[in-house]
Parts: C-alpha cells; sequence; structure tokens
C-alpha cells in the first residue's frame, strides 16, 4: 500500500499509468467526474473527488484518502495540482506528503515521459503516433519522518522525479 505521486503531463497520464496493473485509487478534480463515461466510471469505481478553491473539498479528499490507505488500497495524487504549461515540473502541493506521514505509507514515486504529446493540454483529441515512458522509482519509506518534515520528504519525491526526467 502507497501513497502514489507521479507527475501530471496529460490526460493520457492516466491509461499510461494503468500500465502498472496496481490497484489504487485516484484523485481528481470534480470536472473529470462530468465526462460522459469517464466520470460514470470514476464514480462507480469509488475514486476521490476533489472540488478545487474548496478548503472543505480538501479536508473530505484528504479522509477519504486515508480511509482508502487503512484498507490497503493505495491512493495516488498528482501533487503538482494540473498538468504543467511547459516541460518543467510545477511546484508540488504538500496534502500527500502529510497524509504519507501521518498514515505510516511508503510513498511510490512514479516519472511520465512524453504524453504531454498525446492529448495536449486544453484538449481531448488523441495523437496516434507518440512515444510515452513511465519509471516507478524506489519507494521512500516515511517511518523515519515526522509530520514536521512534509517539506522536506516533498522536496525529496519532487528531486527523484525531476531527476528521472530529465
Amino acid at each position: 500500500t502507497y501513497v502514489v505521486i507521479a507527475n501530471h503531463q496529460s490526460m493520457a497520464d492516466i491509461v499510461v499509468l494503468y500500465k502498472t496493473r496496481m490497484q489504487f485509487k485516484w484523485v481528481s478534480k470534480d470536472s473529470v467526474f462530468k465526462v460522459p463515461f469517464i466520470g460514470w466510471c470514476l464514480v462507480l469505481t469509488e475514486h476521490i473527488r476533489l472540488s478545487r478553491g474548496e478548503y472543505s473539498s480538501i479536508k473530505k479528499v484528504y479522509r477519504e484518502a486515508a480511509e482508502w490507505l487503512r484498507k490497503n488500497m493505495s491512493v495516488l495524487f498528482f501533487p503538482e495540482g494540473t498538468r504543467s504549461d511547459t516541460d518543467e515540473m510545477n511546484v508540488f502541493q504538500n496534502g500527500a506528503f502529510k497524509l504519507a506521514i501521518k498514515e505510516k505509507k511508503p510513498i511510490l514515486p512514479i516519472c511520465i515521459k512524453g504524453t504531454r504529446d498525446a492529448i495536449p493540454k486544453g484538449s481531448w483529441i488523441f495523437k496516434s503516433n507518440v512515444s510515452a515512458s513511465l519509471t516507478v522509482l524506489p519507494a521512500v519509506d516515511t517511518s523515519s519522518f515526522s509530520p514536521a518534515d512534509f517539506g522536506a520528504l516533498r522536496d525529496l519525491v519532487f528531486n527523484q522525479i525531476n531527476n528521472e526526467g530529465r
């Protein structure tokens, strides 16, 4: 059971991440739940809905993710919060790292490359000839991190994924 952390380049990341054959719950923005078929599947399989800009939603996501982790179900976060507009990763948000420390679950960093070209940001059109890769990095044990160390954990994982992506 992990708190899975992946960089986010495009909607194609979802397809690529399923190639890991891991069982996990996504944390996904509310608007994806409204997309026909995709949203219905997210609801039926009980993935975690985030309403951006609503503090109560962030607390709800945190609670739901903790419940899944306690049931030995991994939870996947895109801690950048949104897909990057460039080849550089966005700054990671803190929540997933605080959660991993609190729930004493290791973090599984995943580096995704090449998907930006498959479905560019703002588009639903798939390009057919794109090379993408996914690298699962070694798990990061969180047992030695105190709650106050979430920033160090966040920066460690950010640097691992960022270095792999170069």
